[in-house]
């Protein structure tokens, strides 16, 4: 009862689908049907959230007009035309409240776009302390897409001074086990891995860093990598 639950979707069978899972779980739900797009038309204009979960299209290169290319409408830069990226990223952001965290997955280009406005985008993410914690995926985790991708964590306010200008980086791509040939799924074991390593460097106890797995970079380290956010190049 303390939950609720607040979205858009502009397919329509989807935002169906979506309506009859909140009634049956007997959830609170204010999810807007908007054709128009998240981009166009902000059906949660002053929206401020604890948690963001989303898994936005991938490299959409069809999601922006003259319109939303003005310096205005975006507080770290204005997003590459053909792609979105980085244009869900600070949508993302802007719903965020001061103690909020969101959790969404990019494709893997996201990490390191060499653009101009992609790199000094990501500084200021870098620089601000934004970035909590980037996962690299295995690859054939998705039905739809075989495109190879990564799990970012954001955060507007760092609850835990020893982790105050660092970000976690795990790397996951040599786990989980194929189910067909196209099909890869990860085990409960793995997932709890994952989720505990974050859940201990997020509270300062008990964590360490593993060698080809996970690292914990400082702000400075980042930077030395011209602001990569590659878990490869850290672990």
């Amino acid at each position: 009862n303390k939950l609720e639950f607040f979205g858009q979707e502009m397919n329509l069978t989807t935002w169906r689908l979506c309506m009859m899972n909140i009634y049956m779980h007997g959830l609170k739900g204010n999810i807007k049907w908007n054709n128009e797009g998240s981009f166009l038309k902000d059906e949660h204009l002053s929206l401020k959230t604890d948690y963001i979960i989303a898994n936005p299209p991938f490299n959409d290169s069809g999601w922006s007009n003259d319109s939303l290319l003005s310096e205005d409408k975006w507080d770290f830069g204005i997003p590459p035309k053909g792609n979105a990226n980085y244009a869900w990223i600070q949508l993302f952001l802007a719903h965020l409240a001061d103690n909020g965290v969101a959790g969404f997955v990019l494709s893997n280009g996201s990490l390191s776009g060499l653009s101009n406005s992609e790199v000094n985008i990501r500084k200021k993410l870098i620089d601000q302390n934004l970035v909590d914690c980037i996962v690299s995926l295995p690859d054939k985790l998705f039905y739809n897409t075989q495109i190879s991708a990564s799990l970012w964590f954001l955060r507007r306010k760092n609850i835990n001074d020893k982790r105050k200008n660092h970000s976690l980086f795990v790397d996951m791509r040599k786990m989980g086990h194929l189910t067909s040939k196209k099909h890869r799924e990860l085990s409960d074991q793995e997932i709890s891995l994952v989720a505990d390593t974050y859940s201990k460097w997020r509270e300062g106890e008990k964590y360490k860093d593993i060698r080809a797995f996970c690292q914990s970079a400082s702000i400075s380290d980042i930077r030395s990598h011209k602001y990569a956010l590659v878990p490869g190049r850290y672990v």
